[in-house]
């Protein structure tokens, strides 16, 4: 990240957020996605997320932290995005069948649906240290300083969304059961 341009974002230039806007917006956008698991959500955080910046960037005390910082923000705007009590509603998307790789592509749709319902399972913090430990590969420890959380605390969530993945699909691998019968 370019310094003077966060140094002149800092004094108010409009244009200068604009350009760092434009250099991390589908970066943050791809994480508010897959922390919160919703399209719609994840734009309604990232816009949140960056009239939360500029408004706080003033304040922002070291501008080498730049990218840290609205990440760190961004988080939080998901956070508070997933505390609104809005319904679970699927999202559709239309899978071309043309040019499938594999004989049969439904296997590959049925796993990555069955992994989509078990990380909506995971709560919010634990699917955030999920996202920004393995999808932006950032060590816990860094993790733990953007959200201003202890190191083990990150540890723990991060251990516990593994978990918590695992016993997902393995409940999901389990034919239901009632009464001692198949349902």
């Amino acid at each position: 990240m370019d310094r003077d341009l966060v140094e002149a974002a800092r004094r108010n230039d409009r244009e200068a957020f604009a350009v760092l806007v434009h250099q991390v917006s589908d970066s943050l956008y791809a994480v508010a996605q897959r922390i919160l698991r919703d399209s719609g959500l994840a734009e309604d955080a990232l816009q949140n997320a960056l009239v939360l910046a500029w408004r706080r960037l003033p304040k922002l005390r070291d501008p080498d932290r730049f990218e840290a910082w609205i990440h760190r923000i961004l988080v939080h705007a998901c956070y508070d995005e997933s505390r609104r009590a809005r319904p679970w509603r699927a999202a559709v998307r239309v899978i071309s069948i043309d040019g499938l790789t594999s004989p049969d592509g439904t296997e590959a749709i049925a796993d990555r649906d069955e992994l989509e319902r078990a990380f909506r399972r995971l709560p919010i913090e634990q699917r955030a240290i999920f996202v920004l430990h393995h999808y932006l590969g950032l060590p816990l420890v860094e993790i733990a300083e953007l959200l201003e959380i202890p190191a083990g605390t990150a540890r723990s969530r991060l251990h516990y969304s593994m978990a918590g993945l695992r016993d997902a699909l393995r409940a999901d691998a389990e034919p239901a059961l009632e009464g001692g019968r198949l349902a």
